[in-house]
């Protein structure tokens, strides 16, 4: 198995060391992410406070970029994956990239999850925010490309080095508020225009649509999902991360 080390770093920014024989056990020189009491030492995103990351370990929410950067100084050189990533609040934090890859993969691809510590309650509409995460891949490992697999998406390289990336999502709903939502395949209602409406097709995530008749069955937290209230006329009139 390939023996794992992480490290948190300042800002929205997590490294991680993977060696080459094969993939799992950890070398824990303290805590692995997602389970550290409290929040990183720093944090560089926009907001003011630093995230809580409470909640369990999740995926990001979208990956947006992968690249594999090599190094040839030192013996054998080595390569650092370098993912970029979209999350919903500034409650996730200690983002860090997950392997998944057991042994030698027969298609030569490190599958890896981009994961995050959850915000451990709901969190208001507004703008998506980058997280960052880079894995050190030790010199003498059996890949010959990337795969990385967020909530929503994936990014794969197929060389290494190299750079992929995809368009993030058109609508993160931080000025949903009062608009009327337009479901898939729907046309707009009376008195709605394109700007006073968010249609479905591009809200390109989970989504949970509480319309006025309907009940809730169970509440569970889900840190990737929108959920959207609707009053009678289709308009947003309440919503959350949750």
């Amino acid at each position: 198995m390939i023996p794992l080390k992480a490290l948190t770093l300042a800002g929205l920014l997590a490294a991680t060391m993977l060696s080459a024989p094969a993939l799992g056990q950890q070398q824990q020189s303290g805590p692995p992410p997602g389970q550290q009491g409290g929040p990183p030492p720093g944090y560089g995103g926009p907001q003011s406070a630093p995230p809580s990351g409470d909640g369990p370990p999740s995926p990001v929410l979208i990956v947006t970029s992968v690249e594999v950067l090599r190094s040839e100084r030192g013996p054998g050189g080595l390569d650092l994956v370098r993912a970029r990533g979209l999350v919903t609040s500034g409650g996730w934090g200690q983002p860090h990239l997950l392997p998944i890859t057991q042994g030698r993969p027969l298609d030569g691809v490190l599958d890896l999850v981009f994961q995050s510590t959850a915000p451990g309650s709901a969190a208001p509409l507004g703008p998506f925010l980058p997280v960052e995460a880079i894995l050190q891949v030790e010199p003498g490992h059996p890949y010959s490309g990337v795969r990385v697999r967020a909530a929503n998406n994936v990014v794969a390289l197929k060389a290494m080095p190299g750079y992929a990336e995809t368009a993030p999502p058109k609508q993160d709903c931080a000025k949903c508020m009062g608009k009327h939502f337009v479901a898939k395949g729907a046309g707009l209602p009376a008195g709605a225009t394109a700007e006073n409406s968010v249609r479905e097709e591009d809200l390109p995530y989970k989504l949970r649509v509480i319309k006025p008749t309907d009940g809730i069955a169970s509440y569970t937290l889900d840190a990737n999902r929108l959920t959207l209230v609707l009053a009678e006329d289709g308009r947003i009139i309440d919503a959350a991360w949750d």
